[in-house]
This record gives C-alpha cells, sequence and structure tokens, in this order.
C-alpha cells in the first residue's frame, strides 16, 4: 500500500470508530497502530511528521476512549491530522 492509500484506510477507519461504541472503536483504533507506525520506507520529511502527529492524536483518542473520557474533542484532532498526513502523502511536490 502506498503511503496515501495507508492514511485514506486509517480516515476510514477513524470515520468507523467515531460511530461506534468504545467498546468496538477501540479495538478498530488498535489494529491502526502498525500502519500508522510506518513500514520504514523512506519518506519527506513533511509527511513523516504528518503521520506522527496522526499517530499522536489517534492514540489520545483511543486512550480516551479506552479509559471511558470524554473524546469527543480528540476525534476532530485525529481526523485533521490524518487528513493532513494524506494530503502531503498525496503531494506530488513531495513525492
Amino acid at each position: 500500500m502506498s503511503e496515501f492509500e495507508i492514511a485514506q484506510h486509517v480516515l476510514n477507519t477513524l470515520r468507523q470508530a467515531e460511530s461506534a461504541e468504545p467498546q468496538a472503536a477501540v479495538p478498530l483504533l488498535k489494529k491502526l497502530i502498525g500502519l500508522v507506525n510506518g513500514d520504514g520506507s523512506e519518506q519527506p520529511f513533511e509527511v513523516e511528521e504528518a503521520r506522527s502527529t496522526a499517530f499522536m492524536a489517534i492514540c489520545e483518542y483511543a486512550k480516551a476512549l479506552h479509559r471511558g473520557q470524554p473524546a469527543e474533542e480528540l476525534w476532530p484532532e485525529a481526523i485533521h491530522a490524518t487528513k493532513k498526513w494524506q494530503s502531503l502523502a498525496g503531494s506530488p511536490a513531495l513525492a
């Protein structure tokens, strides 16, 4: 999968997690860890930084869900960070 496709998959999973109960959302989000962590392939710095930001935002969202804490404000941050990552991953200027 390309970096863009990975980001797209992550975005789709985040959208599924939003409508799921926390007990179902947390396992969905845990499955993203390996994808968002990267496969070790060399990416432009901007893409790496955006992926890292998405990773942290998704972890914060999953952690809040797991702990039963309010996560409504964290979901948009995870979506925004993932969209930025996807945008940069698909940018011909950075390819």
